[in-house]
Protein backbone atom coordinates (compact mmCIF):
# COMPACT_ATOMS: atom_id res chain seq x y z
CA UNK A 1 0.00 0.00 0.00
CA UNK A 2 1.46 3.46 -0.72
CA UNK A 3 3.12 5.40 1.97
CA UNK A 4 4.40 8.76 2.54
CA UNK A 5 7.32 9.00 5.06
CA UNK A 6 10.41 11.57 5.43
CA UNK A 7 14.33 10.87 6.87
CA UNK A 8 17.11 12.36 6.68
CA UNK A 9 19.18 10.69 4.25
CA UNK A 10 17.85 8.60 1.22
CA UNK A 11 20.01 6.09 -0.20
CA UNK A 12 19.02 4.86 -3.78
CA UNK A 13 20.95 1.58 -4.50
CA UNK A 14 21.47 -1.64 -2.01
CA UNK A 15 24.63 -2.50 -3.19
CA UNK A 16 28.15 -1.88 -1.58
CA UNK A 17 28.14 1.75 -1.68
CA UNK A 18 24.63 2.06 -0.83
CA UNK A 19 24.48 -0.38 2.47
CA UNK A 20 27.85 0.66 3.42
CA UNK A 21 26.87 4.54 4.00
CA UNK A 22 23.64 3.23 5.35
CA UNK A 23 25.06 1.51 8.01
CA UNK A 24 27.42 4.12 8.47
CA UNK A 25 24.62 6.53 9.06
CA UNK A 26 22.93 4.00 11.35
CA UNK A 27 25.54 4.26 13.66
CA UNK A 28 25.47 7.67 14.08
CA UNK A 29 21.97 7.35 14.69
CA UNK A 30 20.90 9.58 11.30
CA UNK A 31 18.01 8.29 10.06
CA UNK A 32 17.93 6.70 6.70
CA UNK A 33 16.49 4.93 4.09
CA UNK A 34 17.59 2.37 2.12
CA UNK A 35 15.63 1.41 -1.57
CA UNK A 36 16.07 -0.63 -4.26
CA UNK A 37 14.37 -2.75 -6.93
CA UNK A 38 16.10 -5.99 -6.10
CA UNK A 39 14.95 -8.02 -3.57
CA UNK A 40 17.13 -9.74 -1.00
CA UNK A 41 17.61 -13.29 -3.28
CA UNK A 42 18.72 -10.84 -6.27
CA UNK A 43 21.31 -8.92 -4.54
CA UNK A 44 23.05 -11.56 -3.12
CA UNK A 45 22.67 -14.12 -5.93
CA UNK A 46 24.57 -12.09 -8.60
CA UNK A 47 28.05 -13.38 -8.74
CA UNK A 48 30.85 -11.21 -8.98
CA UNK A 49 34.49 -10.73 -8.37
CA UNK A 50 36.00 -9.22 -5.23
CA UNK A 51 39.31 -7.79 -4.31
CA UNK A 52 39.11 -5.99 -1.18
CA UNK A 53 41.53 -3.23 -0.67
CA UNK A 54 43.01 -2.28 2.81
CA UNK A 55 40.69 0.61 3.78
CA UNK A 56 37.50 -1.41 2.38
CA UNK A 57 38.54 -4.10 5.20
CA UNK A 58 39.08 -1.77 7.77
CA UNK A 59 35.63 -0.04 7.14
CA UNK A 60 33.73 -3.11 7.04
CA UNK A 61 35.67 -4.00 10.41
CA UNK A 62 34.61 -0.86 12.07
CA UNK A 63 31.23 -1.79 10.88
CA UNK A 64 31.68 -5.27 13.25
CA UNK A 65 31.09 -6.89 9.91
CA UNK A 66 34.08 -8.51 9.15
CA UNK A 67 33.68 -11.49 10.81
CA UNK A 68 32.35 -14.21 7.86
CA UNK A 69 35.22 -12.13 5.68
CA UNK A 70 38.40 -12.38 7.88
CA UNK A 71 37.38 -16.12 8.13
CA UNK A 72 36.20 -17.09 4.85
CA UNK A 73 38.47 -15.21 2.37
CA UNK A 74 41.69 -15.19 1.52
CA UNK A 75 44.18 -12.32 2.58
CA UNK A 76 46.09 -12.35 -1.16
CA UNK A 77 49.56 -10.14 -0.63
CA UNK A 78 51.55 -10.30 -3.86
CA UNK A 79 51.20 -10.64 -7.73
CA UNK A 80 53.06 -12.56 -10.32
CA UNK A 81 53.59 -11.37 -13.18
CA UNK A 82 54.60 -13.55 -16.45
CA UNK A 83 56.12 -11.97 -19.64
CA UNK A 84 58.48 -13.09 -21.99
CA UNK A 85 59.41 -16.58 -20.64
CA UNK A 86 59.85 -14.55 -16.94
CA UNK A 87 58.19 -14.70 -13.92
CA UNK A 88 58.25 -12.06 -11.29
CA UNK A 89 56.54 -12.30 -8.06
CA UNK A 90 56.03 -9.06 -6.12
CA UNK A 91 55.10 -9.08 -2.40
CA UNK A 92 52.98 -5.92 -2.16
CA UNK A 93 51.99 -6.05 1.16
CA UNK A 94 56.01 -6.61 1.88
CA UNK A 95 56.44 -3.04 0.39
CA UNK A 96 53.58 -1.66 2.08
CA UNK A 97 54.49 -1.61 5.90
CA UNK A 98 52.08 -5.26 5.40
CA UNK A 99 49.20 -4.27 4.32
CA UNK A 100 47.35 -6.06 2.47
CA UNK A 101 43.81 -7.34 0.16
CA UNK A 102 41.27 -9.82 1.21
CA UNK A 103 39.53 -11.77 -1.35
CA UNK A 104 36.04 -12.37 -0.92
CA UNK A 105 33.24 -12.22 -3.14
CA UNK A 106 31.45 -8.79 -4.07
CA UNK A 107 27.97 -10.54 -3.44
CA UNK A 108 28.92 -12.06 0.13
CA UNK A 109 29.93 -8.16 0.79
CA UNK A 110 26.69 -7.21 -0.13
CA UNK A 111 24.80 -9.73 2.01
CA UNK A 112 27.35 -8.92 5.13
CA UNK A 113 26.36 -5.22 4.72
CA UNK A 114 22.87 -5.91 4.66
CA UNK A 115 22.09 -8.21 7.36
CA UNK A 116 23.70 -6.28 9.12
CA UNK A 117 22.05 -3.42 9.05
CA UNK A 118 18.74 -5.08 8.68
CA UNK A 119 19.85 -6.64 11.95
CA UNK A 120 20.63 -3.43 13.54
CA UNK A 121 17.26 -2.00 12.87
CA UNK A 122 17.95 0.25 9.67
CA UNK A 123 15.23 0.59 7.06
CA UNK A 124 15.89 -0.97 4.27
CA UNK A 125 13.39 -1.18 1.27
CA UNK A 126 13.53 -3.97 -0.92
CA UNK A 127 11.69 -5.01 -4.45
CA UNK A 128 10.65 -1.36 -4.88
CA UNK A 129 11.95 0.77 -7.99
CA UNK A 130 12.81 4.68 -7.81
CA UNK A 131 10.98 6.24 -10.66
CA UNK A 132 11.35 10.04 -10.23
CA UNK A 133 13.64 12.83 -7.88
CA UNK A 134 12.72 15.99 -7.38
CA UNK A 135 15.08 18.35 -5.37
CA UNK A 136 14.42 21.70 -4.10
CA UNK A 137 16.54 24.11 -1.80
CA UNK A 138 15.28 22.45 1.37
CA UNK A 139 15.71 18.48 0.25
CA UNK A 140 14.54 15.49 -2.05
CA UNK A 141 11.87 13.81 -2.66
CA UNK A 142 11.86 10.14 -4.32
CA UNK A 143 8.65 8.75 -6.24
CA UNK A 144 8.39 4.84 -6.02
CA UNK A 145 7.16 2.58 -8.57
CA UNK A 146 4.46 1.65 -5.89
CA UNK A 147 3.31 4.70 -5.32
CA UNK A 148 5.02 5.63 -2.39
CA UNK A 149 6.51 9.15 -1.29
CA UNK A 150 9.89 9.45 0.74
CA UNK A 151 11.52 13.00 1.67
CA UNK A 152 14.96 13.59 2.59
CA UNK A 153 17.61 16.32 3.09
CA UNK A 154 20.09 14.61 0.75
CA UNK A 155 20.19 11.98 -1.23
CA UNK A 156 23.22 9.26 -2.07
CA UNK A 157 22.24 8.26 -5.62
CA UNK A 158 24.15 4.74 -5.26
CA UNK A 159 22.01 3.20 -8.20
CA UNK A 160 24.70 2.91 -10.86
CA UNK A 161 25.21 4.42 -14.38
CA UNK A 162 21.89 3.19 -15.05
CA UNK A 163 20.02 4.57 -12.13
CA UNK A 164 17.47 7.95 -11.47
CA UNK A 165 20.25 9.57 -9.54
CA UNK A 166 22.67 9.82 -12.66
CA UNK A 167 19.55 10.21 -14.93
CA UNK A 168 18.01 13.15 -12.87
CA UNK A 169 21.67 15.39 -12.77
CA UNK A 170 20.07 18.35 -14.61
CA UNK A 171 22.02 19.36 -18.17
CA UNK A 172 25.45 21.44 -17.26
CA UNK A 173 25.92 20.18 -13.69
CA UNK A 174 28.34 17.92 -14.35
CA UNK A 175 31.20 17.08 -16.98
CA UNK A 176 31.28 13.46 -17.65
CA UNK A 177 34.74 12.33 -19.00
CA UNK A 178 34.84 8.94 -20.54
CA UNK A 179 37.07 6.68 -22.30
CA UNK A 180 36.48 3.45 -24.34
CA UNK A 181 39.40 0.73 -23.66
CA UNK A 182 41.15 -0.89 -26.79
CA UNK A 183 41.06 -4.08 -25.58
CA UNK A 184 38.07 -6.54 -24.33
CA UNK A 185 38.02 -9.38 -21.87
CA UNK A 186 35.98 -12.69 -22.04
CA UNK A 187 35.87 -13.12 -18.18
CA UNK A 188 35.20 -16.62 -16.04
CA UNK A 189 34.73 -18.64 -13.47
CA UNK A 190 35.88 -22.47 -13.42
CA UNK A 191 35.18 -25.07 -10.48
CA UNK A 192 38.76 -25.63 -10.22
CA UNK A 193 41.26 -25.07 -7.07
CA UNK A 194 43.81 -22.30 -7.46
CA UNK A 195 47.11 -22.94 -9.33
CA UNK A 196 48.63 -20.68 -7.34
CA UNK A 197 47.92 -18.84 -3.74
CA UNK A 198 48.30 -15.57 -5.48
CA UNK A 199 47.24 -13.79 -8.42
CA UNK A 200 48.65 -13.72 -11.78
CA UNK A 201 49.12 -11.62 -14.58
CA UNK A 202 50.88 -12.76 -17.78
CA UNK A 203 51.53 -10.85 -20.67
CA UNK A 204 51.80 -13.22 -23.95
CA UNK A 205 52.06 -12.53 -27.48
CA UNK A 206 48.46 -14.10 -27.91
CA UNK A 207 47.18 -11.87 -25.45
CA UNK A 208 47.00 -11.40 -21.75
CA UNK A 209 45.32 -13.99 -19.55
CA UNK A 210 44.91 -13.49 -15.50
CA UNK A 211 44.45 -16.25 -12.61
CA UNK A 212 42.70 -14.76 -10.24
CA UNK A 213 41.99 -15.87 -6.78
CA UNK A 214 38.06 -16.72 -5.69
CA UNK A 215 38.11 -19.55 -3.24
CA UNK A 216 39.41 -22.96 -2.33
CA UNK A 217 37.26 -25.01 -5.05
CA UNK A 218 36.21 -21.97 -7.53
CA UNK A 219 39.11 -19.89 -9.63
CA UNK A 220 38.49 -16.55 -11.99
CA UNK A 221 40.51 -16.12 -14.90
CA UNK A 222 40.86 -13.11 -17.92
CA UNK A 223 41.40 -13.23 -21.07
CA UNK A 224 41.83 -10.97 -23.87
CA UNK A 225 40.40 -11.53 -27.04
CA UNK A 226 39.47 -9.92 -29.91
CA UNK A 227 37.54 -6.59 -29.80
CA UNK A 228 34.16 -7.47 -31.31
CA UNK A 229 34.44 -11.54 -30.34
CA UNK A 230 31.21 -12.51 -28.48
CA UNK A 231 30.80 -14.84 -25.73
CA UNK A 232 29.58 -18.04 -28.01
CA UNK A 233 32.62 -18.06 -30.51
CA UNK A 234 34.75 -19.19 -27.25
CA UNK A 235 33.66 -23.09 -26.58
CA UNK A 236 34.89 -24.14 -22.56
CA UNK A 237 37.70 -26.39 -24.84
CA UNK A 238 39.16 -23.27 -26.86
CA UNK A 239 39.35 -21.21 -23.35
CA UNK A 240 41.39 -24.02 -21.47
CA UNK A 241 43.76 -24.38 -24.54
CA UNK A 242 44.23 -20.62 -24.04
CA UNK A 243 44.91 -20.54 -20.65
CA UNK A 244 47.39 -23.01 -21.20
CA UNK A 245 49.25 -21.76 -23.92
CA UNK A 246 49.29 -17.77 -22.56
CA UNK A 247 50.07 -19.04 -18.50
CA UNK A 248 52.73 -21.64 -19.45
CA UNK A 249 55.60 -21.79 -17.14
CA UNK A 250 57.78 -24.92 -16.95
CA UNK A 251 57.25 -26.46 -13.71
CA UNK A 252 53.69 -24.82 -13.25
CA UNK A 253 50.30 -26.71 -13.84
CA UNK A 254 46.97 -24.90 -14.69
CA UNK A 255 44.52 -26.81 -12.28
CA UNK A 256 41.25 -27.17 -14.62
CA UNK A 257 37.84 -27.97 -14.24
CA UNK A 258 34.00 -27.36 -15.43
CA UNK A 259 33.39 -23.40 -16.14
CA UNK A 260 30.49 -22.50 -14.27
CA UNK A 261 30.41 -18.59 -15.93
CA UNK A 262 31.52 -16.41 -18.79
CA UNK A 263 30.76 -12.98 -19.81
CA UNK A 264 32.14 -10.30 -22.29
CA UNK A 265 33.52 -7.26 -20.44
CA UNK A 266 32.59 -3.54 -21.30
CA UNK A 267 36.00 -2.27 -20.85
CA UNK A 268 35.24 1.56 -20.72
CA UNK A 269 36.00 4.00 -18.12
CA UNK A 270 34.09 7.46 -17.13
CA UNK A 271 34.19 9.85 -14.18
CA UNK A 272 31.47 12.42 -13.34
CA UNK A 273 32.78 15.92 -12.03
CA UNK A 274 31.72 17.12 -9.34
CA UNK A 275 30.25 13.97 -8.23
CA UNK A 276 27.26 15.96 -6.88
CA UNK A 277 24.59 18.83 -7.84
CA UNK A 278 23.01 20.72 -4.83
CA UNK A 279 21.60 17.58 -2.38
CA UNK A 280 21.94 14.85 -4.59
CA UNK A 281 25.29 13.14 -4.61
CA UNK A 282 26.66 10.47 -7.29
CA UNK A 283 27.82 7.44 -5.14
CA UNK A 284 29.67 4.62 -6.76
CA UNK A 285 29.19 3.70 -10.52
CA UNK A 286 26.95 6.21 -10.83
CA UNK A 287 29.87 8.82 -10.29
CA UNK A 288 32.08 6.83 -12.14
CA UNK A 289 32.72 3.88 -13.90
CA UNK A 290 36.19 2.06 -14.08
CA UNK A 291 37.75 -0.77 -16.08
CA UNK A 292 38.01 -3.92 -13.96
CA UNK A 293 41.99 -4.34 -14.05
CA UNK A 294 43.19 -3.69 -10.58
CA UNK A 295 39.67 -4.43 -8.85
CA UNK A 296 39.31 -0.81 -8.15
CA UNK A 297 35.80 -0.80 -8.74
CA UNK A 298 34.13 -1.57 -5.54
CA UNK A 299 37.10 -0.20 -3.64
CA UNK A 300 36.06 3.23 -4.89
CA UNK A 301 32.55 2.89 -4.19
CA UNK A 302 33.09 2.26 -0.15
CA UNK A 303 35.41 5.01 -0.29
CA UNK A 304 32.84 7.50 -1.60
CA UNK A 305 30.02 5.97 1.18
CA UNK A 306 32.92 6.77 3.70
CA UNK A 307 33.43 9.92 2.05
CA UNK A 308 29.97 11.04 1.97
CA UNK A 309 29.11 10.20 5.71
CA UNK A 310 32.05 12.28 6.80
CA UNK A 311 30.87 15.54 5.23
CA UNK A 312 27.63 15.27 6.14
CA UNK A 313 28.68 15.11 9.48
CA UNK A 314 30.86 18.13 8.95
CA UNK A 315 27.97 20.11 7.68
CA UNK A 316 26.00 19.14 10.63
CA UNK A 317 29.00 20.86 12.87
CA UNK A 318 28.89 23.53 10.42
CA UNK A 319 25.25 24.24 11.31
CA UNK A 320 24.08 23.03 7.90
CA UNK A 321 26.00 25.73 5.81
CA UNK A 322 25.60 24.06 2.18
CA UNK A 323 29.53 25.31 1.15
CA UNK A 324 30.27 22.29 3.49
CA UNK A 325 29.29 19.37 1.58
CA UNK A 326 31.17 20.58 -1.81
CA UNK A 327 34.26 18.77 0.16
CA UNK A 328 32.63 15.32 -1.13
CA UNK A 329 33.74 15.89 -4.21
CA UNK A 330 36.46 17.98 -3.94
CA UNK A 331 37.93 15.20 -1.59
CA UNK A 332 36.66 12.05 -4.17
CA UNK A 333 37.74 13.30 -7.46
CA UNK A 334 41.53 13.18 -7.21
CA UNK A 335 41.22 9.32 -5.62
CA UNK A 336 38.96 8.30 -8.22
CA UNK A 337 41.43 9.34 -10.94
CA UNK A 338 44.28 8.52 -9.14
CA UNK A 339 42.80 4.79 -9.49
CA UNK A 340 41.60 5.16 -13.07
CA UNK A 341 45.28 6.13 -13.65
CA UNK A 342 46.14 3.09 -12.00
CA UNK A 343 43.53 0.99 -13.77
CA UNK A 344 44.94 1.94 -17.46
CA UNK A 345 48.29 1.88 -16.38
CA UNK A 346 48.15 -1.69 -15.45
CA UNK A 347 46.03 -2.80 -18.78
CA UNK A 348 48.42 -1.27 -20.83
CA UNK A 349 51.22 -3.30 -19.03
CA UNK A 350 49.66 -6.57 -19.19
CA UNK A 351 47.58 -6.37 -22.82
CA UNK A 352 48.90 -7.15 -26.73
CA UNK A 353 48.58 -4.49 -29.00
CA UNK A 354 46.35 -5.33 -32.06
CA UNK A 355 49.48 -5.01 -35.33
CA UNK A 356 47.35 -2.62 -36.72
CA UNK A 357 46.96 -0.51 -33.52
CA UNK A 358 48.92 2.85 -33.38
CA UNK A 359 52.54 3.00 -32.82
CA UNK A 360 52.03 -1.07 -31.67
CA UNK A 361 55.86 -1.91 -31.75
CA UNK A 362 56.83 0.89 -30.10
CA UNK A 363 54.02 0.91 -27.32
CA UNK A 364 55.37 -2.92 -26.59
CA UNK A 365 58.72 -2.28 -25.90
CA UNK A 366 57.37 0.68 -23.06
CA UNK A 367 55.21 -2.24 -21.62
CA UNK A 368 58.31 -4.20 -21.52
CA UNK A 369 60.05 -1.45 -19.57
CA UNK A 370 57.52 -0.74 -17.14
CA UNK A 371 57.53 -5.23 -16.51
CA UNK A 372 61.08 -4.88 -16.19
CA UNK A 373 61.30 -1.81 -13.78
CA UNK A 374 58.42 -4.03 -11.91
CA UNK A 375 60.57 -6.54 -11.31
CA UNK A 376 63.98 -4.72 -10.48
CA UNK A 377 63.24 -1.89 -8.97
CA UNK A 378 62.42 -1.30 -6.02
CA UNK A 379 61.15 2.34 -6.20
CA UNK A 380 59.23 1.69 -8.62
CA UNK A 381 57.44 -2.03 -6.93
CA UNK A 382 56.90 0.53 -3.92
CA UNK A 383 54.97 2.79 -5.60
CA UNK A 384 53.06 0.57 -7.56
CA UNK A 385 52.04 -1.31 -4.62
CA UNK A 386 50.96 1.51 -2.90
CA UNK A 387 48.69 2.22 -6.01
CA UNK A 388 47.73 -1.53 -5.81
CA UNK A 389 46.81 -2.10 -2.46
CA UNK A 390 45.07 1.48 -2.10
CA UNK A 391 45.57 4.27 -0.16
CA UNK A 392 44.99 4.53 4.28
CA UNK A 393 41.69 4.57 5.31
CA UNK A 394 40.63 8.07 6.57
CA UNK A 395 42.21 9.07 9.87
CA UNK A 396 45.15 6.50 8.83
Amino acid sequence: MPYEATTRVVILGAGPAGLTLGNLLHARQVPCVVIDKFDREQLVGRTRAGLLEYRTVETIRRLGLADRLLAEGHRHTGCEFRFTDQRTYTDFSELYDGRAHHVYPQQEVVADLLDGLVKAGGDVRLGVAAERLEQTADGVTVHLADGSVIHGDYLAGADGQHGIARASTPAGATTEYEMRHEFQWLTLTAAAAPSAEWTIYAQHERGFAGHLLRSDTVTRFHLQVPVGDTVESWSDDRIWDELRARLAHPGWTLNEGPVLTKNMLDMRSRVAEPMQYGRVFLVGDAAHIISPSGGKGLNLAVADAVELDRVLAEADLAGGDPAALDAYSERRVPDVWKAQEFSHALLHMMHTYEDEAPEAAFRQRLQQSRLWQLATSDAYARSFAASYIGPLPVGG
